[in-house]
């Protein structure tokens, strides 16, 4: 009975929290009994234990007393077998209690089977990050350490992470591999002060071969993180050992990053992904189309769907692969294919949320606010650098991201003529080629402006 009622509010549990979250704090835990109205679990570290309870908790208990109202509470412990303990040890720990720490760790921060290099698709927005990630999965020489992998949501930074990790574990199965969210770094370290074994913590950080932390600019701000960061940071440079990181923006970028992480970050590569073009999501959605059909799926879809999706979802994979699965399912229901026109009617808010109308006044006051300089400033006829290059730079955008015209584009910025708009445009595509900071600015602006 008590793995069949866990069993039963799975698929619900994973809506409820998200496919990551689940798999990174729920997929290993374990209903031991159901006695008196109370859900006994057991996780596999005290770590686990404290996060779920202080997250997971309430919905857990929710889902559990839709199929059995006679649970009031659910009681979470670790496994007895549990490599971290409870109980706070004596001052400093001992090495073999910072190994089993360490193996704790590796244990439950699992990598995803779906996100290898095999299923990842390749494009021109991705490219250059896929082929830094297939060098470092090689394992040979490092030439760059570490690596840096920076860009928006759903745009493949965690699925590069994860397929660095199944390569290198497939060529070296005895290596240790950890890949863990920067808030579970903090967490862990926190956790360690708590229970006075941060020497401990230290081993378990430091002894591994592979370091993946995703989402760094979640330790922005935290002073003693950052410290403790920055310390295993040096250490497994020190001993050559890998290591892969990520984050929404470059490290100088990230407000309240300190200024020695920053330069050691920037002291490897880093490398943006940049949103899909509609070359690439065509290609994932055949990807995964092709993936569904060759798994038994019935895809019941007309020719032309996948093009229409690429063309006017063009959000993240993420909203592209969520997009996709509501057709897959409508397919089974209907007896016929879905149309194009199936389609456009099925995924209207997935393209009304891509639709989102931008205008050219709202480009202006963010790359003027971007900049540091006045409105008037930028649609003015200053011809100072410091306002030139932004102004074309923002004519660029508006030429990209709105239907305007050339003429319509040199109007709002102080009655310029189309010719003036269209020398703005050609320099700013070869400064976006000649020069790293214009192009990391350009994409920051960008996403910004879609966002």
């Amino acid at each position: 009975m008590k793995s069949d009622i866990w069993h039963e509010i799975r698929d619900d549990l994973i809506e409820a929290v998200g496919k990551e979250n689940f798999r990174n704090w729920l997929e290993a835990v374990q209903m031991v009994e159901l006695d008196g109205g109370i859900a006994f679990f057991e996780a596999p570290t005290q770590f686990q234990v404290d996060w779920i309870k202080q997250n997971f908790n309430e919905t857990i208990l929710h889902l559990l007393q839709e199929i059995d109202s006679s649970v009031f509470r659910i009681q979470f412990s670790a496994a007895k077998n549990s490599k971290t303990s409870n109980s706070a040890p004596s001052n400093g720990g001992d090495s073999n209690e910072a190994a089993n720490q360490g193996d704790g760790y590796r244990r439950w921060m699992r990598l995803d089977p779906e996100f290898t290099f095999e299923s990842f698709v390749v494009g021109n927005p991705n490219q250059v990050a896929y082929h830094a990630a297939c060098r470092v999965a090689q394992n040979g020489p490092i030439d760059y350490n570490p690596l840096f992998l920076h860009g928006g949501v759903g745009l493949g930074k965690t699925h590069l992470m994860h397929a660095i990790g199944w390569a290198l574990r497939s060529k070296h199965p005895n290596s240790s591999i950890l890949y863990l969210s920067a808030e579970q770094f903090m967490y862990e370290f926190v956790r360690a002060l708590r229970y006075k074994n941060t020497m401990g913590f230290k081993e378990a950080f430091r002894s591994v071969d592979v370091l993946m932390v995703d989402d760094v600019q979640f330790i922005a701000g935290k002073d003693s993180t950052q410290q403790e960061f920055f310390h295993t940071f040096n250490a497994l440079i020190d001993q050559k050992k890998r290591i892969v990181l990520s984050g929404d923006r470059s490290p100088g970028r990230i407000d309240g990053l300190s200024d020695r992480i920053t330069s050691r970050l920037q002291s490897g590569l880093v490398v943006d992904l940049h949103p899909t073009d509609y070359e690439l999501r065509l290609n994932i959605l055949q990807y995964k189309f092709e993936r569904f059909t060759n798994s038994g799926g019935n895809a019941n879809v007309e020719a032309g769907v996948l093009d229409f999706m690429a063309r006017r979802i063009s959000s993240n994979v993420r909203v592209l692969e969520g997009a996709l699965n509501r057709i897959f399912a409508t397919g089974y229901s209907m007896k016929r294919p879905i149309t194009v026109r199936d389609a456009g009617i099925l995924l209207a808010d997935f393209i009304k949320a891509s639709d989102v109308k931008i205008e050219i006044d709202e480009i202006i006051r963010l790359v003027a606010a971007y900049y540091n300089i006045r409105v008037s400033d930028l649609v003015g006829a200053k011809r100072e650098r410091i306002y030139a290059r932004p102004r074309h730079i923002a004519m660029y955008l508006a030429k990209e991201l709105t239907r305007n015209s050339l003429p319509e584009i040199g109007r709002r910025f102080g009655g310029k003529d189309h010719t003036t708009v269209i020398y703005a445009i050609k320099r700013t595509e070869k400064l976006i080629v000649t020069e790293s900071k214009i192009d990391e600015d350009v994409e920051i602006l960008r996403r910004r402006i879609v966002e």
